[in-house]
């Protein structure tokens, strides 16, 4: 299921196109247009899922974080390490509301995050 308004839905269908990082059936990972540090991916299922708390079933988000690990291993920084970011809802941060994961590499990550 998409969301015909839904600018990441809109990416995954391939309405407004983008230079897929790692693609599958399911997912898909991109360059954020705003990048946050020197690596700045977002990965999307191609599924609409408004936030975090609308995905009912778990395997959905351990497939996930499969394609995050499969992403900065061809972006070569599995080795130095990376920070993963989930945003849900107004108050947690998220601006887009399909469910993506941030994943930031490419320099020391500092803590706290903000």
């Amino acid at each position: 299921m998409t969301d015909p308004q839904c600018v990441f839905c809109q990416i995954a269908t391939g309405q407004i196109p983008v230079d897929p990082v790692f693609q599958n059936e399911e997912f898909l990972a991109f360059r954020d247009i705003n990048p946050q540090a020197p690596v700045h991916v977002l990965v999307i299922p191609k599924a609409h899922y408004p936030t975090l708390m609308e995905v009912n079933d778990p395997q959905v988000l351990g497939r996930a974080l499969r394609v995050v690990q499969e992403t900065v291993t061809l972006l070569g920084i599995d080795r130095e390490g990376f920070r993963t970011v989930i945003n849900c809802r107004a108050n947690g941060g998220q601006t887009v509301f399909h469910l993506h994961i941030h994943v930031l590499g490419g320099r020391h990550m500092q803590w706290p995050p903000g």
